[in-house]
C-alpha cells in the first residue's frame, strides 16, 4: 500500500513539472545571449536571484528584485514595456514569469541557460 502512494506521489510530481514545463515555454520566450543582448536594451531587465548573489555579479543595467520579493514589488514592473528576466539557470526566472503572466505582463523574455551562461559585461558590488 506503501509503495503505491509513494509512486503516485512521485508520478503527481513528474506530471506537475512536465505541466509547468510546457505552460513556461508557452508564456515565456528563451533568448539566445545574442538575442537577449540585442533587446534588452529597450526593456525592463529584471535579475530575480536574491540580492547576495545580484551583488557577485550581474548584467549591467538589471534591476534585481528577487523572486521572494515580485509580488510584493510587482507595481515596479511596467505594463508596456518587454521584460527581459534572468536567473542563475532559468529556474527562478520561469516562475517569474508565472507570477507575472497571471498578473496580465504579456512580453516576458529570459536568459537562455541563464547568468551562469552570460558571457557580456557584468557589475559587481563585491
Amino acid at each position: 500500500m506503501g509503495l503505491y502512494v509513494t509512486l503516485a506521489i512521485i508520478g503527481g510530481f513528474i506530471a506537475y513539472s512536465v505541466i509547468m514545463f510546457i505552460y513556461q515555454r508557452k508564456i515565456l520566450t528563451s533568448l539566445s545571449e545574442e538575442d537577449f543582448r540585442a533587446g534588452y536594451r529597450k526593456a525592463q531587465l529584471i535579475d530575480v536571484r536574491e540580492q547576495k548573489e545580484y551583488e557577485g555579479g550581474h548584467i549591467l543595467g538589471a534591476r534585481n528584485i528577487p523572486i521572494s520579493q515580485l509580488k510584493m514589488r510587482m507595481k515596479e514592473v511596467r505594463h508596456d514595456q518587454p521584460i527581459y528576466l534572468y536567473c542563475q539557470n532559468t529556474l527562478r526566472s520561469g516562475r517569474a514569469a508565472q507570477m507575472l503572466k497571471r498578473k496580465g505582463y504579456t512580453q516576458l523574455y529570459q536568459l537562455k541557460g541563464g547568468f551562469k551562461r552570460w558571457g557580456g559585461k557584468i557589475r559587481s558590488k563585491n
